[in-house]
């Protein structure tokens, strides 16, 4: 944002992805995915298998995600992106904000072709690292190595999507010069998100926007709810 191991397949799948085949890769990720209530294509469990193990290896030079094996991404990233598409209308144009290693934008992108998905990664590494990964993937999505903030003056998006970002209150602030450029924000929190948002109120920062509620979800291992919330001009 550990986990207990709910199936054979998940068991499994502890050694270093890249000693074993892409095929193999792909048909663990389904198992434990599968083993969750998940669904993912073969098409995609490739992608995202591919994905997973160019991260690794980047991970194994820069800290870009702490979710290193087949549950851990399964049950917080693949889980946390699948409800997080559910969300979004055909053909939207994206900016991930602080994309660090790639979730939710890169998952987002492979499980809906259909976006218009783009990275915004301000530090230099991370977004070099992004870089390199959508290339090995020849996925169309552009990584902006800049702030949201400089970005949303170059261009426009129908949403804003952040995962482990910032506050509310320090959202709200970076987008409010540039919200007509913005949309609306989708973002993924956890159980602190009513104490975030009161917070924001406390400082007069949703007199113009409003917070709903779009989704909330169990994540196996953890306490607690996660929730994606909207934030949209009233």
């Amino acid at each position: 944002m550990q986990d207990n191991e709910n199936s054979d397949s998940a068991n499994d799948v502890q050694a270093p992805v890249n000693v074993v085949s892409a095929e193999t890769n792909a048909v663990q990720l389904m198992d434990v995915a599968k083993a969750h209530g998940l669904t993912v294509t073969a098409e995609q469990a490739v992608q995202l298998a591919q994905y997973c193990s160019l991260l690794w290896d980047w991970n194994s030079r820069l800290n870009l995600t702490r979710h290193t094996d087949w549950e851990m991404f399964v049950t917080r990233d693949l889980l946390d992106t699948q409800k997080l598409a559910e969300h979004i209308p055909q053909g939207a144009k994206i900016l991930d904000v602080g994309s660090g290693g790639g979730v939710p934008g890169i998952p987002l992108a492979i499980l809906r072709p259909d976006l218009a998905v783009s990275l915004c990664e301000s530090i230099g590494k991370k977004s070099l690292a992004l870089k390199d990964i959508v290339a090995n993937m020849q996925l169309k999505v552009p990584v902006h190595a800049d702030r949201a903030e400089v970005v949303l003056k170059k261009h426009r998006f129908q949403f804003i999507t952040a995962r482990a970002v910032a506050s509310i209150s320090k959202l709200i602030g970076w987008f409010n010069p540039v919200w007509s450029a913005a949309g609306q924000l989708l973002l993924i929190k956890g159980p602190r998100w009513i104490e975030e948002r009161d917070e924001a109120m406390a400082e007069g920062l949703l007199k113009r926007q409003t917070v709903d509620q779009l989704s909330s979800w169990a994540t196996p291992g953890r306490d607690g709810q996660s929730v994606l919330l909207r934030i949209a001009r009233k």
